[in-house]
């Protein structure tokens, strides 16, 4: 039987220089990926208490939910596409930047396939979510100036907690 070949993961930016030589893994030895021309730092989830990761993911929400609501607000009112087209796009970016930086410093997880294919079914879920309420509260609410925020709020909070959940006790315990 022949072993099926190495798919490369999606890129993902670093968020951390580390120096080649310095980084250890589990049992304190370099680890090298197959070609052998960097390390990285292998960690599971639970190296990181639960407070750390709850101050983590909250500052890493806080910097998604920015770039989620800007690109949200100009494509709405700026460029005038249709509020799901809007949030749509912005959630896409939104969850990109959240996952990217939640993998590396919030759960120091090392990057896998199997992960990574569970990260975008709970964003596939947690987009359908938010979108649905964004959309239901933003038609349902009065034409307030304070209707789009609010509608974005609740929303996002919403899927917010499901992603901590699901990613603290399943996505980054998979140990893989």
């Amino acid at each position: 039987m022949q072993a099926e070949p190495h798919l490369p993961l999606p890129a993902e930016l670093p968020l951390v220089d580390e120096p080649a030589g310095v980084t250890d893994g589990p049992e304190g030895g370099s680890l090298r990926d197959h070609e052998g021309t960097r390390e990285r730092r292998i960690e599971s989830s639970t190296d990181v208490d639960l407070k750390t990761q709850i101050v983590r993911f909250t500052l890493t929400g806080g910097l998604s939910a920015v770039v989620d609501y800007g690109i949200y607000s100009f494509l709405l009112n700026l460029i005038g596409l249709p509020v799901s087209v809007a949030k749509s796009i912005s959630f896409i970016a939104g969850t990109t930047t959240a996952y990217l930086i939640n993998r590396r410093w919030t759960f120091q997880a090392p990057p896998s396939r199997a992960r990574f294919i569970a990260v975008v079914v709970l964003y596939a879920v947690t987009f359908a979510v938010q979108v649905g309420i964004n959309a239901v509260l933003y038609a349902t609410l009065p034409g307030d100036w304070w209707r789009q925020p609010l509608a974005f709020v609740i929303a996002q909070g919403t899927a917010t907690v499901i992603n901590f959940v699901v990613q603290r006790v399943v996505i980054f315990k998979l140990g893989v």
